[in-house]
Protein backbone atom coordinates (compact mmCIF):
# COMPACT_ATOMS: atom_id res chain seq x y z
CA UNK A 1 0.00 0.00 0.00
CA UNK A 2 3.16 2.19 0.62
CA UNK A 3 4.07 1.94 -2.34
CA UNK A 4 1.22 2.51 -4.27
CA UNK A 5 0.65 5.95 -2.33
CA UNK A 6 4.18 7.29 -3.07
CA UNK A 7 3.57 6.13 -6.76
CA UNK A 8 0.39 8.13 -6.98
CA UNK A 9 2.07 11.62 -5.62
CA UNK A 10 3.68 12.51 -9.32
CA UNK A 11 4.18 16.00 -8.53
CA UNK A 12 3.98 18.68 -5.85
CA UNK A 13 2.13 21.77 -6.14
CA UNK A 14 3.92 24.64 -4.27
CA UNK A 15 1.40 27.84 -2.95
CA UNK A 16 4.66 29.97 -3.57
CA UNK A 17 4.96 33.81 -1.87
CA UNK A 18 2.37 35.12 -0.65
CA UNK A 19 2.11 38.22 -2.77
CA UNK A 20 -0.72 40.27 -4.25
CA UNK A 21 -0.71 39.73 -8.04
CA UNK A 22 -0.53 43.66 -8.72
CA UNK A 23 2.57 43.64 -6.92
CA UNK A 24 4.16 40.03 -8.83
CA UNK A 25 6.52 42.28 -11.22
CA UNK A 26 7.83 44.20 -8.41
CA UNK A 27 9.25 41.63 -6.03
CA UNK A 28 10.47 39.57 -9.02
CA UNK A 29 12.51 42.26 -10.35
CA UNK A 30 13.74 42.62 -6.33
CA UNK A 31 14.61 39.70 -6.08
CA UNK A 32 15.73 38.99 -9.39
CA UNK A 33 18.46 41.71 -8.80
CA UNK A 34 19.27 39.96 -5.28
CA UNK A 35 20.25 36.93 -6.60
CA UNK A 36 22.06 38.33 -9.81
CA UNK A 37 24.37 40.29 -6.87
CA UNK A 38 24.41 37.16 -5.17
CA UNK A 39 26.34 35.13 -7.77
CA UNK A 40 27.93 37.71 -9.34
CA UNK A 41 29.52 39.10 -5.82
CA UNK A 42 30.43 35.58 -4.89
CA UNK A 43 32.18 34.79 -8.44
CA UNK A 44 33.91 37.88 -8.30
CA UNK A 45 35.31 36.85 -5.05
CA UNK A 46 36.43 33.54 -6.25
CA UNK A 47 38.19 35.18 -9.51
CA UNK A 48 40.28 37.57 -7.11
CA UNK A 49 41.28 34.62 -4.61
CA UNK A 50 42.09 32.60 -7.79
CA UNK A 51 44.06 35.84 -9.43
CA UNK A 52 45.89 37.72 -6.25
CA UNK A 53 48.59 35.24 -4.97
CA UNK A 54 48.63 37.66 -2.04
CA UNK A 55 44.90 36.27 -1.09
CA UNK A 56 46.46 32.54 -1.44
CA UNK A 57 46.03 31.97 2.18
CA UNK A 58 43.73 29.51 4.55
CA UNK A 59 41.61 32.26 5.58
CA UNK A 60 40.56 32.95 1.78
CA UNK A 61 40.63 29.33 1.02
CA UNK A 62 37.87 28.66 3.12
CA UNK A 63 36.31 31.87 1.63
CA UNK A 64 36.13 30.90 -2.27
CA UNK A 65 34.65 27.56 -0.98
CA UNK A 66 31.97 29.49 1.00
CA UNK A 67 31.12 31.90 -1.93
CA UNK A 68 30.92 28.71 -4.17
CA UNK A 69 28.67 27.43 -2.02
CA UNK A 70 26.50 30.60 -1.43
CA UNK A 71 26.26 30.55 -4.87
CA UNK A 72 24.50 26.48 -5.29
CA UNK A 73 22.61 27.25 -2.05
CA UNK A 74 21.06 30.43 -3.50
CA UNK A 75 20.61 28.91 -7.34
CA UNK A 76 18.55 25.68 -5.40
CA UNK A 77 15.52 27.88 -4.71
CA UNK A 78 15.85 30.99 -6.06
CA UNK A 79 15.52 30.04 -9.79
CA UNK A 80 12.35 27.99 -9.31
CA UNK A 81 10.79 30.82 -7.05
CA UNK A 82 11.37 33.32 -10.03
CA UNK A 83 9.53 31.09 -12.50
CA UNK A 84 6.63 30.42 -10.27
CA UNK A 85 6.27 34.13 -9.95
CA UNK A 86 4.65 34.21 -13.49
CA UNK A 87 3.63 31.04 -13.40
CA UNK A 88 -0.41 29.95 -12.32
CA UNK A 89 0.48 25.94 -11.97
CA UNK A 90 3.59 26.02 -10.10
CA UNK A 91 4.19 22.26 -9.79
CA UNK A 92 7.33 20.43 -9.61
CA UNK A 93 8.02 16.76 -10.30
CA UNK A 94 7.95 14.19 -7.41
CA UNK A 95 11.63 13.63 -7.96
CA UNK A 96 12.73 17.31 -8.85
CA UNK A 97 11.34 18.22 -5.50
CA UNK A 98 13.46 15.26 -3.72
CA UNK A 99 16.24 16.66 -5.91
CA UNK A 100 15.68 20.31 -4.33
CA UNK A 101 15.30 19.41 -1.02
CA UNK A 102 18.61 16.92 -1.14
CA UNK A 103 20.66 19.62 -2.72
CA UNK A 104 19.45 22.45 -0.03
CA UNK A 105 20.18 20.43 3.34
CA UNK A 106 23.71 19.80 1.45
CA UNK A 107 24.40 23.44 0.94
CA UNK A 108 22.93 24.32 4.36
CA UNK A 109 24.73 21.86 6.42
CA UNK A 110 28.03 22.69 3.95
CA UNK A 111 27.88 26.82 5.09
CA UNK A 112 27.83 25.41 8.66
CA UNK A 113 30.97 23.74 8.44
CA UNK A 114 32.72 26.17 6.54
CA UNK A 115 31.53 28.80 9.01
CA UNK A 116 33.20 26.69 11.41
CA UNK A 117 36.40 26.06 9.75
CA UNK A 118 36.65 29.52 9.16
CA UNK A 119 36.79 30.08 12.81
CA UNK A 120 39.00 27.22 14.19
CA UNK A 121 41.12 29.72 11.06
CA UNK A 122 40.76 32.93 13.58
CA UNK A 123 41.20 31.58 16.29
CA UNK A 124 44.76 30.00 15.12
CA UNK A 125 45.33 33.47 13.30
CA UNK A 126 44.21 35.30 16.68
CA UNK A 127 45.68 32.99 19.50
CA UNK A 128 48.27 31.03 17.76
CA UNK A 129 50.03 33.51 15.82
CA UNK A 130 53.30 32.67 15.38
CA UNK A 131 52.51 29.11 15.07
CA UNK A 132 49.63 30.47 11.98
CA UNK A 133 51.97 28.66 9.34
CA UNK A 134 52.70 25.55 10.68
CA UNK A 135 49.49 24.94 11.63
CA UNK A 136 47.08 26.01 9.02
CA UNK A 137 48.92 23.88 6.14
CA UNK A 138 47.54 23.34 3.09
CA UNK A 139 46.87 19.41 3.97
CA UNK A 140 44.78 20.81 6.59
CA UNK A 141 42.79 23.28 5.06
CA UNK A 142 42.00 21.17 2.13
CA UNK A 143 40.77 18.26 5.10
CA UNK A 144 38.54 20.56 6.91
CA UNK A 145 36.78 21.36 3.30
CA UNK A 146 36.79 17.70 2.31
CA UNK A 147 34.89 16.36 5.53
CA UNK A 148 32.70 19.05 5.56
CA UNK A 149 31.48 18.03 1.97
CA UNK A 150 31.58 14.28 3.37
CA UNK A 151 29.00 15.34 6.52
CA UNK A 152 26.69 17.59 4.70
CA UNK A 153 26.55 14.83 2.11
CA UNK A 154 25.89 12.42 4.60
CA UNK A 155 23.24 14.48 5.82
CA UNK A 156 21.06 15.05 3.31
CA UNK A 157 21.22 11.87 2.14
CA UNK A 158 19.88 10.38 5.23
CA UNK A 159 17.09 12.99 4.88
CA UNK A 160 16.26 11.86 1.46
CA UNK A 161 16.60 8.91 1.81
CA UNK A 162 13.59 8.25 4.79
CA UNK A 163 11.53 11.13 3.25
CA UNK A 164 11.16 8.49 0.43
CA UNK A 165 10.09 5.89 2.19
CA UNK A 166 6.70 7.92 2.71
CA UNK A 167 3.45 8.52 1.64
CA UNK A 168 1.84 11.50 1.16
CA UNK A 169 -2.08 12.26 1.65
CA UNK A 170 -1.47 15.40 0.23
CA UNK A 171 0.96 17.29 -2.35
CA UNK A 172 0.49 21.34 -1.86
CA UNK A 173 3.41 22.58 -0.32
CA UNK A 174 2.66 26.45 1.23
CA UNK A 175 5.69 27.07 0.49
CA UNK A 176 8.05 28.29 -1.99
CA UNK A 177 10.69 25.25 -2.16
CA UNK A 178 10.81 21.74 -1.08
CA UNK A 179 11.06 22.24 2.55
CA UNK A 180 11.87 19.06 4.70
CA UNK A 181 9.45 20.23 7.55
CA UNK A 182 6.65 20.98 4.80
CA UNK A 183 7.10 17.95 3.16
CA UNK A 184 6.76 16.17 6.57
CA UNK A 185 3.16 17.54 7.22
CA UNK A 186 1.92 16.34 4.26
CA UNK A 187 3.25 12.78 4.87
CA UNK A 188 0.60 9.82 5.92
CA UNK A 189 2.84 7.17 7.16
CA UNK A 190 4.88 7.73 10.69
CA UNK A 191 7.46 10.40 10.35
CA UNK A 192 9.01 10.15 14.24
CA UNK A 193 11.62 8.41 12.60
CA UNK A 194 12.32 11.42 10.11
CA UNK A 195 11.87 13.84 12.92
CA UNK A 196 14.76 12.11 14.80
CA UNK A 197 16.95 12.05 12.49
CA UNK A 198 16.50 15.38 11.94
CA UNK A 199 16.74 16.28 15.62
CA UNK A 200 19.90 14.11 15.69
CA UNK A 201 21.18 15.42 12.54
CA UNK A 202 20.35 19.18 13.56
CA UNK A 203 22.21 19.06 16.92
CA UNK A 204 25.64 17.51 14.94
CA UNK A 205 25.33 19.78 12.02
CA UNK A 206 24.45 23.03 13.66
CA UNK A 207 24.40 22.97 17.17
CA UNK A 208 28.03 21.63 17.43
CA UNK A 209 29.45 23.69 14.87
CA UNK A 210 27.61 26.75 16.78
CA UNK A 211 29.36 25.83 19.80
CA UNK A 212 32.93 25.61 18.40
CA UNK A 213 32.65 28.64 16.66
CA UNK A 214 31.50 30.13 20.43
CA UNK A 215 34.21 28.53 21.94
CA UNK A 216 36.54 29.66 19.44
CA UNK A 217 35.77 33.11 19.67
CA UNK A 218 35.69 32.96 23.32
CA UNK A 219 39.42 32.24 23.48
CA UNK A 220 39.67 35.05 21.05
CA UNK A 221 38.50 37.27 23.15
CA UNK A 222 40.59 36.27 26.28
CA UNK A 223 43.44 36.73 24.05
CA UNK A 224 42.09 40.50 23.04
CA UNK A 225 41.40 40.98 26.18
CA UNK A 226 45.41 40.51 27.22
CA UNK A 227 46.95 42.50 24.38
CA UNK A 228 48.15 45.60 25.99
CA UNK A 229 48.12 48.00 22.82
CA UNK A 230 44.69 49.44 21.12
CA UNK A 231 46.52 48.70 17.64
CA UNK A 232 46.88 45.26 18.70
CA UNK A 233 43.45 44.90 19.71
CA UNK A 234 41.84 46.96 16.76
CA UNK A 235 44.03 44.34 14.14
CA UNK A 236 42.17 41.29 16.10
CA UNK A 237 38.77 42.35 15.86
CA UNK A 238 39.26 43.59 12.30
CA UNK A 239 40.74 39.93 11.86
CA UNK A 240 37.70 38.61 12.94
CA UNK A 241 35.29 41.15 11.93
CA UNK A 242 33.73 39.88 8.75
CA UNK A 243 33.87 36.21 10.30
CA UNK A 244 31.71 37.60 12.99
CA UNK A 245 28.77 39.26 10.90
CA UNK A 246 28.69 36.01 8.46
CA UNK A 247 28.34 33.67 11.57
CA UNK A 248 25.46 36.04 13.24
CA UNK A 249 23.24 36.37 9.51
CA UNK A 250 23.63 32.44 9.21
CA UNK A 251 22.64 31.22 12.42
CA UNK A 252 20.45 34.47 13.37
CA UNK A 253 17.96 33.42 10.42
CA UNK A 254 18.82 29.25 10.82
CA UNK A 255 18.60 28.28 14.21
CA UNK A 256 14.61 28.14 14.78
CA UNK A 257 14.02 27.03 11.23
CA UNK A 258 15.65 23.88 11.33
CA UNK A 259 15.83 22.45 15.07
CA UNK A 260 12.70 23.38 16.04
CA UNK A 261 10.70 23.26 12.90
CA UNK A 262 7.42 21.89 14.65
CA UNK A 263 7.02 25.40 16.83
CA UNK A 264 6.91 27.37 14.03
CA UNK A 265 3.52 27.55 13.41
CA UNK A 266 3.06 30.53 10.80
CA UNK A 267 3.64 29.99 7.40
CA UNK A 268 4.67 33.58 6.44
CA UNK A 269 6.92 33.88 9.20
CA UNK A 270 8.44 30.47 7.84
CA UNK A 271 8.61 32.01 4.44
CA UNK A 272 10.32 35.36 5.55
CA UNK A 273 12.86 33.47 7.58
CA UNK A 274 13.89 30.90 4.21
CA UNK A 275 14.39 34.29 2.44
CA UNK A 276 16.47 35.55 4.64
CA UNK A 277 18.97 32.35 4.17
CA UNK A 278 18.30 31.68 1.00
CA UNK A 279 18.45 35.19 -0.65
CA UNK A 280 19.52 38.06 1.45
CA UNK A 281 22.35 35.97 3.48
CA UNK A 282 24.23 34.75 0.17
CA UNK A 283 23.93 38.43 -1.24
CA UNK A 284 25.72 39.88 1.55
CA UNK A 285 28.42 37.74 2.21
CA UNK A 286 30.31 39.41 -0.84
CA UNK A 287 30.04 42.56 0.63
CA UNK A 288 30.75 41.90 4.19
CA UNK A 289 34.28 40.56 2.90
CA UNK A 290 35.08 43.49 0.16
CA UNK A 291 33.97 46.13 1.94
CA UNK A 292 35.61 45.27 5.36
CA UNK A 293 38.36 43.58 4.41
CA UNK A 294 41.67 45.52 3.08
CA UNK A 295 43.51 43.08 1.23
CA UNK A 296 40.23 41.84 -1.01
CA UNK A 297 40.02 45.49 -1.68
CA UNK A 298 43.33 46.21 -2.96
CA UNK A 299 42.64 43.30 -5.32
CA UNK A 300 39.61 44.45 -6.42
CA UNK A 301 41.33 47.60 -7.36
CA UNK A 302 44.24 45.76 -9.34
CA UNK A 303 41.62 43.82 -11.58
CA UNK A 304 39.76 46.48 -12.28
CA UNK A 305 43.36 48.65 -13.26
CA UNK A 306 43.90 45.68 -15.52
CA UNK A 307 40.61 46.06 -17.02
CA UNK A 308 40.81 49.25 -18.10
CA UNK A 309 44.64 48.87 -19.37
CA UNK A 310 43.71 46.16 -21.60
CA UNK A 311 40.04 48.51 -22.08
CA UNK A 312 42.35 50.89 -23.65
Amino acid sequence: MRRENQSSVSQFLLLGLPIPPGQQGVFFTLFLGMYLTTVLGNLLIILLIRLDSRLHTPMYFFLSHLSFTDVCFSSVTVPKMLKDMHTKYKSIPYAGCISQMYFFIFFTDLDSFLITSMAYDRYVAVCHPLQYTTIMRRELCVLLVGVSWILSCSSSLSHTLLLTQLSFCANTIPHFFCDLGALLKLSCSDIFLNELVMFTVGVVVITLPFICILVSYGYIGATILRVPSTKGICKALSTCGSHLSVVSLYYGAIFGQYLFPTLSNFIDKDIIVALMYTVVTPMLNPFIYSLRNRNMKKALGKLFSKVTFFSQ
